[in-house]
């Protein structure tokens, strides 16, 4: 086996983890996948297991024991103290280094961009955005649910919709079509019924992600209060993107803003329209566009531009990973 590669990278999410081990030259040496990434719930070294296997399967095909640099885009790293324990805990696998770890927003963001410099919002489960320049300014939320202020993401929009529903049939709140298509969708008679079941475990917590695109569908219907929700998931979205390139003085500069995640990414036609018409009006010079590329390409993008790596390499790791 050979000594070591440019760049360990590694994109770790809730649901799965990429790794990609890179040369100078921009030549991918070895992938793999492997399970997801949750520290908070498995505890750090058990969730650091779980990167481990498929870190030792990218590192056999790419026929390397190591790497000169180690870039970890990292779900749950929120915080710096969070970010220095995921480092430590990495760096005692000996795979390499120096290591930086990093939110995993910012591997959706540098993924999506030619250079480091521009702002992402991501709504999958919850919601975060990230920006960053070329100087290594960045911008970012605490991210971590509505004590920090967040509303938004699938699990937010699935609790807000059953929300509406629940008092929508009893007559507490607007009528609303989610009144019947949610419990329809779920197979029930009526939101009572629905909520029996969801109350008493007939059916499993995680099946309510499923009511966001029900949300989504009653909107696109012309339902006023589904298409409320979906207007103020687009304000929330053009907040944070807002915030973020004013931190960043981009706000009066043409800069890329995007989109990723489950939610932003799903084609969802009243929520796309709106985040453009609110960008345009709040932030004329953002340039928003759907995110495409894999994650892990950012994180990879990440360590070249550490490594001082020129964009030549760069593009052809993107051609390989898009590919």
């Amino acid at each position: 086996m050979g000594l070591t590669a440019a760049v360990l990278a590694i994109d770790a999410g809730n649901s799965k983890t990429d790794v990609a081990v890179v040369s100078a030259d921009g030549t991918v040496l070895g992938t793999a996948r492997g399970a997801g990434f949750r520290p908070q719930t498995d505890g750090v070294e058990e969730a650091v297991d779980a990167v481990a296997e498929a870190v030792s399967r990218a590192l056999s095909v790419a026929y390397v024991k190591g790497a000169d640099r180690i870039s970890a885009c990292l779900a749950n790293a929120d915080f710096p103290q969070e970010e220095r324990q995921l480092a430590a805990a990495l760096e005692q696998r000996g795979w390499g280094g120096p290591v930086e770890v990093r939110n995993d927003t910012f591997a959706v963001l540098r993924a999506g961009v030619s250079e480091p410099r521009g702002v992402a919002v991501v709504c999958g489960a919850g919601i975060n955005c990230v920006g960053m320049r070329p100087d290594g300014r960045t911008a970012r939320f605490p991210a971590v649910g509505r004590i920090s202020g967040d509303w938004g993401g699938g699990w937010a929009l699935a609790e807000e919709a059953l929300w509406h529903a629940a008092r929508g049939e009893d007559g507490r709140g607007e009528p609303t079509a989610l009144s019947h298509t949610l419990p329809a969708h779920f197979g029930h008679p009526s939101m009572r019924s629905l909520i029996e079941a969801l109350h008493l475990g007939a059916l499993a917590p995680t099946r309510r992600y499923e009511s966001t695109p029900v949300l989504f569908a009653t909107a696109a219907d012309g339902d006023e209060v589904a298409g409320a929700l979906v207007t103020r998931l687009a304000t929330e979205v053009t907040t944070m993107a807002t915030v973020a390139l004013t931190d960043l003085d981009l706000l009066a500069e043409e800069t890329p803003v995007l989109l990723g995640g489950g939610v932003l990414t799903a084609g969802h036609v009243q929520l796309d329209s709106a985040i453009r018409e609110l960008l345009a009006a709040r932030a004329p010079k953002a340039v928003p566009r759907v995110v495409t590329a894999p994650p892990v390409l950012g994180a990879v993008l990440l360590g070249l531009d550490a490594a001082g790596v020129g964009r030549e390499a760069q593009e052809q790791v993107r051609r390989f990973l898009m590919a």
